[in-house]
C-alpha cells in the first residue's frame, strides 16, 4: 500500500463503527467473548459513543475506510497531592496490512504533540506491549496483585467504628467514597463521567458495591465484587484508614459460610500476606499502566518535591525518542521549600537520563538509587543522594482501566 494515498485526521462520530470494529479486530474481541460478558455489537457501539465524543480520536485513512488509530481521553490524576491535565492514551490498533510503514509513530507524534497544547503534561496507558511502548517514551508506574484467599484464611472479624452498607454500583455513594480517596491519594484518577464508564464497561450486571462508613458517616471506601460458583470476586477495594480497611473485610469475611475463597485485585505494591494472621496465600504481581511525561518543562512547574534547608541544583542530558522539546542539556533547581524549575543549560552535561526514567522516578515507582545501581541514571552518589532526599517515595495507586 502506497502511504500516500492514506490521508490522516480525526476521528468523528460517523466513524464509530469502524473504530470499533479496528479495536475488535486488533484485539482479537470474538462473538464467543461478547456473548460471554453479555455485549452485542450495538451494545458496544452505543457503549463508545459517549466516549467517542468526549475523547480526542486520530487515525489514517485509506479514503473513507479507517486503517489506524489512536484516542486520547481528556483525564485527571493526582500526583503527590497536586492535579494534573492527563492524556489517558487508548484505542491504539493498525490493520496487518498497513503495518510497518510508521503510521502509528506518526500517530502518536501528533497525539502526544496535541496533548501539550492541551497541557496534558503526562500521559497514562495501558501497555499491551511494554517494550514497544518503552521504545515510544513510556515506562511502568504501577503494579497489580493478584490474590487467592482459602475461606479458613480469612481474617477473623474485629470492632471498628463504623458500618458497611450495600449500595448500587452506580450510586452516588460509591462516587462519593471513591472521590474522597483518589484525592488523597497519590497516582490516582479522578473520575469523571467518562471514566466511571469506561471502569465499568466490561463487567456483568452481577456486580455489586459495598460502602464503609465512618463514626461522621463519610464514605471511606468501597468494595467492588461478585459472587459466582462459590468464589468471592474481588473487582476493586479502596479505603482511606486501617477502620475502614477493617471494616470491608470484616463484610468480606461474614461470606464465609456462602464461599469457599476469595480472588481479587489490588493496585499497590505491598502485598495482602502480611497483614493476615495465615499469611500463606497465593499472590502474584504484575506490572500495570505505563505513563510518560508529555512536557518535562512544564511537568516539573506543578510537582512538589520535598522541602529541605538548602536550595538543589542538578544539570543533566534528558533523552526522548519522540519529543524533541524533551531532549537536550537541562538544569532543575529546586528551591528550599520544594518548587522546581527547569531551564535549558549551555553547561557541559554529563550525567545523563531519558525520559522513561524520569517518568518512573518523579511518580514514585522506582527509586534514584535503584535506577542508578541499575544503570538507567548516570550521575554522581552526590547526586543520587540529592534525589533521594527530594523525591517521595511512593508507588502510584491506579485501578482504572481504559
Amino acid at each position: 500500500m502506497d502511504k500516500k494515498q492514506l490521508k490522516m485526521k480525526k476521528v468523528e462520530l460517523e466513524y464509530l463503527e469502524q473504530y470499533n470494529q479496528l479495536l475488535r479486530y486488533v484485539f482479537q474481541v470474538t462473538e464467543n467473548k461478547l456473548q460471554q460478558t453479555g455485549w452485542e455489537e450495538k451494545d458496544i457501539i452505543l457503549a463508545k459513543s459517549p466516549t467517542l465524543k468526549k475523547a480526542d480520536v486520530l487515525g489514517w485513512f485509506n479514503g473513507e475506510t479507517l486503517v489506524s488509530q489512536v484516542a486520547v481521553y481528556p483525564m485527571k490524576v493526582r500526583i503527590f497531592n497536586q492535579t494534573y491535565d492527563m492524556g489517558g492514551l487508548t484505542g491504539v490498533g493498525t490493520y496487518p496490512e498497513y503495518s510497518n510503514q510508521g503510521l502509528m509513530h506518526k500517530l502518536l507524534d501528533t497525539a502526544l504533540n496535541e496533548m501539550r497544547g492541551r497541557k496534558q503534561y503526562i500521559s497514562y496507558l495501558y501497555p499491551y506491549s511494554i517494550p514497544y511502548y518503552r521504545r515510544k517514551g513510556w515506562e511502568i508506574i504501577s503494579d497489580k496483585i493478584t490474590y487467592e484467599i482459602q475461606d479458613y484464611q480469612l481474617p477473623k472479624t474485629r470492632q471498628v467504628a463504623g458500618e458497611v452498607r450495600r449500595v448500587a454500583t452506580n450510586s452516588e455513594e460509591v462516587k462519593e467514597a471513591y472521590n474522597r480517596f483518589a484525592h488523597k491519594t497519590h497516582g490516582a484518577l479522578l473520575r469523571d463521567e467518562l471514566a466511571w464508564n469506561e471502569y465499568f464497561l466490561w463487567d456483568s450486571d452481577d456486580l455489586m458495591a459495598a460502602v464503609f462508613y465512618n463514626e461522621d458517616d463519610e464514605a471511606d471506601g468501597y468494595l467492588i465484587y461478585w459472587i459466582a460458583d462459590s468464589v468471592f470476586h474481588i473487582k476493586d477495594m479502596i479505603f482511606i484508614d486501617e477502620s475502614a480497611r477493617i471494616g470491608l473485610w470484616n463484610f468480606v469475611s461474614a461470606h464465609f459460610s456462602m464461599i469457599s475463597k476469595v480472588v481479587g485485585n489490588t493496585f499497590t505494591d505491598e502485598p495482602l500476606a502480611f497483614l493476615l494472621e495465615d499469611a500463606d496465600i497465593k499472590e502474584s504481581i504484575s506490572p500495570y499502566y505505563m505513563a510518560r511525561i508529555v512536557d518535562f518543562e512544564k511537568f516539573i512547574e506543578s510537582y512538589p518535591f520535598k522541602a529541605d534547608t538548602i536550595e538543589r541544583e542538578w544539570t543533566f542530558v534528558l533523552s526522548d525518542p519522540i519529543l524533541t522539546w524533551n531532549q537536550g542539556c537541562f538544569t532543575l533547581k529546586i528551591s528550599n521549600d520544594g518548587h522546581g524549575t527547569v531551564e535549558r543549560s549551555t553547561q557541559k552535561c554529563s550525567d545523563k537520563i531519558d525520559i522513561q526514567t524520569m517518568t518512573t522516578m518523579l511518580l514514585g515507582y522506582k527509586t534514584p538509587d535503584y535506577l542508578h545501581r541499575i544503570g538507567r541514571i548516570t550521575c554522581s552518589e552526590q547526586t543520587v543522594d540529592m534525589l533521594e532526599d527530594s523525591i517521595e517515595q511512593q508507588t502510584p495507586y491506579f485501578s482504572d482501566y481504559f
